[in-house]
């Protein structure tokens, strides 16, 4: 197949590093890999589609651009769809469903959009092999995604299915569980190596379910992400099962033993159990450390100082994950029963406070890095932060504060005036 133009989404803050991991796996620069407002394009083969469905971790998807022109109208809409060779991609025999997203788009009805793309692809399958496809809003074989901006369309089929950050293995979860995509990017974010020429141990001390930790162990087993799952692509007319079974077995052929300690800990041994069974289903059992206990009277887990990675709870995050308009009692059952820390009180200052005296007390030399929503959170902590990366979990506008572990006692900082507020 000639060259695609592939469009990978992803989480808005990431795109660099995204496009750092597309570079490491395909090796384009330049014109060929360029980074876009939420996601990266670039030019790649129908087998670096594969390979990227496999091994990003990043990415949401892996979409293929089939066409993309000025609108203003359903009829616009109508035409560019019909333009698409749709028949080179999938058989009227298979279902499909057209989804859509828009940013600042005039026309007033979204779902009349999809309707009058779905009717266009139907009609030129009609016109093409005398059949049309099915539509399949549950369990479709094939996904088309429409983009609306305020002036341009863009259609493009999906080659990932389920989005990529469901790796396979993850099937004990608590309430508010961490996307595994976010934790990548988070990783990322950190310049956590465990390749490198003297890797650092890395410790998430509420790991919860286990993501931080899992993906960190995979990553440094050089485990393909998407080894355990299934892919669209395996739908589309263009897939080869050898050609996939060839990168498939060569990626399987490159795991390893970690060489770096990875250590996970939480305040509920209930969560620390669905860890474990996580780790196993993922491959890196063997290769993390996964204990019970509080972070606020956790001592380091090596002699060796660290990175220390975590997503504490916060009320939002919870309430974004479906306890919306619980009373503040409920909303701390469920982050009790998700196996998070609990020793907050009211907005969090005091639990924040207590694990930056323990961590200044026992932590000398490590690095902390804690994802929140909290802008003000350095201050509720009394500590410095070294470098912010702003990042979302989904809706949520989050910030990853890193802190540079320094002995001595937690000093009282000043009221923060309006040059510090700004």
């Amino acid at each position: 197949m000639n060259t695609l133009q592939l469009f990978l989404p992803c989480a808005a803050g990431v795109e660099g590093f995204l496009a750092d991991e597309v570079h490491a796996l395909t090796g384009l620069t330049g014109h060929d890999l360029l980074v876009g407002r939420g996601g990266v394009l670039l030019s790649a083969s129908w087998r670096e589609a594969l390979r990227l469905n496999l091994h990003s971790r990043l990415a949401q998807r892996v979409l293929v651009q089939l066409q993309q022109r000025p609108y203003r109208s359903e009829a616009d809409l109508y035409a560019l769809a019909s333009d698409v060779a749709w028949e080179l991609w999938f058989a009227p025999q298979q279902s499909f469903k057209v989804e859509v997203t828009a940013q600042h788009s005039p026309l007033k009805s979204l779902n009349f959009a999809a309707l009058r793309v779905k009717d266009a692809v139907a009609d030129r399958f009609r016109a093409k092999r005398g059949a049309r496809p099915d539509v399949d809003t549950q369990r479709p074989d094939v996904r088309v995604h429409l983009h609306l901006t305020a002036q341009d369309a863009t259609l493009y089929i999906d080659t990932s299915g389920e989005p990529l950050f469901k790796r396979g293995w993850r099937v004990d979860k608590g309430d508010a569980p961490l996307k595994e995509t976010l934790a990548a990017a988070m990783i990322a974010a950190t310049g956590w190596n465990p390749h490198g020429d003297a890797p650092l141990p890395l410790y998430d001390p509420c790991c919860g379910s286990g993501t931080v930790v899992i993906e960190a162990a995979q990553m440094a087993c050089r485990i393909a992400p998407g080894l355990l799952r299934r892919f669209a692509f395996e739908q589309l007319l263009p897939y080869q099962a050898h050609v996939w079974h060839a990168i498939k077995d060569e990626a399987a052929g490159a795991v390893t033993t970690a060489s770096v300690p990875i250590f996970g800990s939480d305040v509920a041994h209930r969560m620390v159990d669905f860890a474990q069974r996580n780790a196993e289903r993922a491959g890196v059992a063997a290769s993390v450390q996964l204990r019970g206990g509080d972070a606020l009277q956790r001592m380091p887990p090596c002699e060796q100082p660290g990175v220390m990675l975590l997503n504490p709870p916060y009320g939002e995050r919870i309430a974004a994950a479906g306890t919306a308009g619980r009373s503040a009692r409920e909303r701390m059952a469920v982050a009790t029963r998700a196996g998070r820390e609990t020793a907050q009180a009211g907005d969090g200052v005091d639990f924040f406070a207590q694990l930056a005296s323990h961590w200044k007390k026992h932590y000398a030399g490590w690095q902390a890095w804690m994802l929140t929503p909290d802008l003000q959170l350095p201050g509720k902590m009394r500590l410095k932060e070294s470098r912010r990366v702003p990042m979302w979990n989904g809706p949520i506008e989050c910030r990853l504060f890193r802190f540079d572990m320094v002995q001595g006692a937690v000093r009282q900082r000043a009221p923060a005036g309006p040059a510090d507020a700004a």
